[in-house]
């Protein structure tokens, strides 16, 4: 089990083409990658900052992973990832220290990867993602 480094942070967005105007147009920073996760309810939009990304996250279906987030908190800061080699092994031993994985096991995500969540109860307030595999 290795912590590799910060993958991304984790942003959602009502309107990306209004966000991007901070980051793309402000910030001179360029989308690496956009891919749609139908499963999640989500459209994803990868922006490269040095080693690690910013993760623009936009719902298209109601029922998508941050449609209430988005309702009760608004757009912002939604969570934090690690890349993680072994994610199996993290979430066995997350529950044994009594933090608390959102799922079992590991779900699909961008770019071919696997993704866990910990829930934020258990890890002071912060919601985490675990990533392993895909495109770094």
């Amino acid at each position: 089990m290795k912590t590799l480094k910060i993958d991304h942070i984790g942003i959602a967005v009502k309107d990306v083409e209004e966000r991007l105007k901070l980051y793309r147009d402000l910030l001179g920073l360029k989308v690496d990658h956009v891919e749609e996760l139908p499963e999640r309810g989500l459209r994803v939009h990868f922006i490269s900052i040095g080693e690690s990304r910013f993760e623009l996250l936009e719902e298209i279906s109601e029922d998508s992973e941050i449609h209430s987030f988005l309702e009760k908190r608004g757009e912002g800061f939604h969570h934090i990832a690690l890349r993680v080699e072994n994610i199996e092994a993290f979430i066995e031993k997350a529950k044994q220290l009594g933090i608390k994985p959102l799922s079992d096991e590991p779900k699909p995500g961008a770019h071919g990867s696997k993704v866990v969540f910990l829930h934020p109860k258990t890890t002071g307030g912060l919601l985490i993602e675990l990533v392993e595999g895909g495109e770094e």
